[in-house]
C-alpha cells in the first residue's frame, strides 16, 4: 500500500493543510487501512511528496501525537499506536464568505467539537453554482453537513438540493429556511432578520430620538436577506421616522442629523472616511450602527454601534446540536452594543 494514495490534501478547501493531513491519517485508521506498528512517511517525506511545508507536515504530526494515535521513536520515525476509539464525525462545513464573523462562528463551532472530528471546510464565495459543485460532488461523504445559505442572485432553488441530504445530517447556520418548519425534522441555528433589526432598533430608541433621518445603506447586490429592509422600514413607520433605504454611501446626501445603519464593511468603510474628510463629528452630527459585532468596531470612532448576533453561541450551538444528535429550530440571541457613535 502507497501510504500517499491515503493522504489527501485538497488545494481548494479552506480547512488547513496540516487537519487535512492529520483527518487523512485518522480516517485510515479507523478504516483499518493503517494498523498499530505501521510506520509513516518523514516528515522531509510528507514535505516533498505533498508538495507542503515542513511545519505544516509537523503540525499534523503533533495533532495525531496529542490524540494518542501516532508517536515517533529515534531510529524507527513516526508509527501508529492505537486504533481510533470511537466513530468520529466527518463534517463538512460549508460558508459563503470568510469575514471576521464568520470568523469567530468557525472557530466557536470547532472548539466546541471533539478534537478527533474531521472537518471539511469550503467557501463558495456566495456563487450558487458553486456551492451546489461543492455539495453535489460529496453527498453521501460525511456525518454532518453545516452550511450558510446567502446567495449573490437572490433566491436560487436551495430546497431540491439540500433536501437530498438526510435531515438527521444537516445545519443550517446564520438563516432559516422559509419552509423550514417546527415540525418537519430541520435543524438550524439562525438569525431572526426581521424581527433582530425591528428590535435592536426598539432598545436604540432613545438615543434615535436625537437625530432627524434614518438611512440603511442595503446594496442592491448583497447576500443579506432583504428581511432586514422589512424591519427597518416597520420600526421607522410605527416610531415615525423619516426614512431612507439606499444601496451604496454615493446615493445619498449626508447631512447632520442623519442616522446610517450599514450591513456590509466596505459601505462602513466608505462612511467613515465621508464623516472624516467632512469634520463631522459621529454620536452628534452623524450617527453610525453597523451590522456585526467584531473586536475592531470598539475602537474605531471611540467606538461603533452594532447590532449583531451571538457568533460564539451559534458556533457553540451548531457544535452541541452534532454532539448530541439532535434537532431542532434554533434562534440566537440579537443585541446591540451601543457605543459612541450614536
Amino acid at each position: 500500500m502507497n501510504i500517499f494514495d491515503i493522504i489527501e490534501i485538497d488545494p481548494y478547501s479552506a480547512t488547513p493543510k496540516y487537519t487535512q493531513l492529520a483527518s487523512s491519517i485518522l480516517s485510515a485508521v479507523e478504516s483499518g487501512q493503517l494498523q498499530k506498528e505501521d510506520v509513516l512517511p518523514s516528515i522531509n517525506e510528507l514535505s516533498a511528496s505533498l508538495e507542503i511545508s515542513r511545519d505544516t507536515a509537523e503540525k499534523g504530526y503533533r495533532h495525531l501525537k496529542k490524540l494518542g494515535v501516532l508517536d515517533s521513536v529515534p531510529g524507527k520515525g513516526y508509527f501508529i499506536t492505537s486504533k481510533v476509539q470511537k466513530k468520529r464525525h466527518k463534517i463538512l462545513l460549508l460558508f459563503n464568505k470568510l469575514s471576521a464573523h464568520k470568523k469567530i462562528i468557525y472557530d466557536a463551532f470547532v472548539a466546541a467539537l471533539d478534537p478527533e472530528s474531521q472537518i471539511d471546510f469550503y467557501i463558495y464565495n456566495n456563487d450558487f453554482n458553486l456551492f451546489k459543485k461543492i455539495l453535489i460532488e460529496r453527498l453521501d461523504q460525511y456525518s454532518h453537513y453545516v452550511l450558510i445559505t446567502h446567495f449573490l442572485e437572490g433566491a436560487p432553488p436551495v430546497r431540491d438540493l439540500i433536501d437530498q441530504i438526510p435531515k438527521d445530517k444537516l445545519i443550517l447556520l446564520d438563516k432559516k429556511m422559509s419552509f423550514m418548519e417546527p415540525d418537519m425534522g430541520y435543524s438550524a441555528v439562525y438569525e431572526s432578520f426581521e424581527e433582530d433589526i425591528y428590535g435592536a432598533l426598539q432598545a436604540a430608541n432613545d438615543r434615535l430620538r436625537h437625530y432627524q433621518r434614518l438611512v440603511l445603506i442595503f446594496p442592491d447586490k448583497s447576500y443579506y436577506p432583504r428581511e432586514i429592509i422589512g424591519g427597518f422600514r416597520k420600526f421607522c413607520e410605527e416610531m415615525l421616522f423619516d426614512h431612507a433605504i439606499v444601496p451604496d454611501i454615493q446615493s445619498v446626501q449626508i447631512t447632520a442629523g442623519d442616522v446610517f445603519i450599514t450591513v456590509m464593511e466596505d459601505d462602513l468603510v466608505r462612511l467613515i472616511e465621508i464623516i472624516q474628510d467632512r469634520q463631522l463629528i459621529t454620536g452628534k452630527d452623524i450617527g453610525v450602527i453597523s451590522y456585526n459585532e467584531t473586536p475592531i468596531k470598539r475602537i474605531i470612532l471611540s467606538g461603533i454601534t452594532t447590532i449583531s448576533t451571538d457568533f460564539i453561541a451559534m458556533g457553540r450551538e451548531a457544535a452541541a446540536l452534532i454532539s448530541k444528535g439532535e434537532k431542532a429550530l434554533m434562534p440566537i440571541p440579537f443585541k446591540i452594543h451601543l457605543r459612541d457613535s450614536l
